[in-house]
């Protein structure tokens, strides 16, 4: 690892004597604030969604509709929206923590990746005005799928 993997990410800066420095070190400490305080609003999304989840499930088994291949891959978007919510509350806690720049990468790919999975479950041709266009579509969430996997073996190979 260099010395710019080492280094965490946001370091903090030194105090000084100087009204510069001191105004500096100021925003320093209201951004970190800010960033706990994004944390915090990201798990309140998450346990809304959770609970929104459950209630569509028991919903569904209540109309008896639960055994529709439409409404379980819908159960499937909202659960892997709620990953994804997840990751962005990790790499957000992850960036407060000063964690390694690689660290955040990582976490960051795999949101991505999350992302574009989801995509390609919901993907309904029907949703395009032509063929062409959702063969398209198809063809530029696969691009992007292939190019998050091989970020993502290319940052675990070169650990």
């Amino acid at each position: 690892m260099d010395d710019e993997e080492a280094d965490p990410v946001g370091g903090s800066l030194p105090m000084g004597d100087s009204l510069d420095e001191r105004v500096l070190a100021a925003s320093e400490e209201l951004i970190r604030y800010v960033e706990v305080i994004a944390a915090l609003v990201i798990v309140l999304l998450f346990a809304i969604g959770v609970f929104d989840l459950g209630l569509q499930i028991f919903r569904s088994a209540l109309s008896g509709r639960i055994t529709d291949p439409l409404v379980v891959v819908g159960f499937i978007d909202t659960a892997l929206l709620l990953f994804i919510i997840v990751e962005v509350y990790q790499t957000v806690v992850a960036y407060t923590q000063e964690s390694e720049t690689r660290r955040i990468v990582r976490l960051v790919i795999y949101t991505g990746v999350i992302a574009m999975v989801r995509k390609a479950i919901i993907f309904r041709t029907g949703e395009y005005a032509d063929e062409g266009a959702a063969l398209m579509a198809a063809g530029s969430y696969t691009l992007l799928i292939v190019g998050l996997a091989v970020l993502l073996v290319v940052e675990r190979r070169t650990n």
